[in-house]
């Protein structure tokens, strides 16, 4: 299975009042981390939406384990938990530099016509992609 690490800067304005990273900014943290996995594997969001299709998130989870602050650096992994040509499930761990997990998470996406949100086949429409993420999961 492959995995992406990739360094967060944890900017001042993502902290809250209690000077830890507002809860929400984890999900800006899982795109960062989604898009370096795809690029990674040699593909991109780009691409994709210039031939008419994106990606919704249709379910988000998240788990809090400690809080990351402002200062601190982190890094999210970023990996494909499942895939089966229509939805794609991609797994996050946010850790700090000493390894310690901060946060877990996972988002589910569908790849949809941009003009009317039909979804459609990855296998079918984007065969790099499809090949791309078996080869990720190990199935390839």
């Amino acid at each position: 299975m492959k995995k992406v690490l990739t360094p967060i800067h944890v900017r001042y304005q993502e902290t809250d009042q209690m000077g830890v990273v507002y809860h929400a900014n984890y999900l800006v943290w899982f795109e960062i981390g989604r898009t370096a996995f795809i690029e990674e594997l040699g593909l991109s969001y780009f691409n994709m939406e210039q031939a008419g299709v994106v990606s919704p998130v249709v379910k988000a989870n998240m788990d809090f384990k400690q809080p990351i602050r402002y200062g601190q650096p982190a890094y999210i992994e970023t990996w494909i938990v499942a895939y089966d040509g229509l939805r794609t499930t991609y797994g996050y761990e946010i850790r700090d530099e000493e390894g310690n997990i901060a946060v877990t998470g996972t988002t589910d996406h569908v790849i949809v016509k941009k003009e009317n949100f039909r979804p459609i086949s990855v296998r079918r429409k984007f065969p790099d992609w499809h090949e791309a993420y078996l080869s990720a999961l190990g199935d390839n």
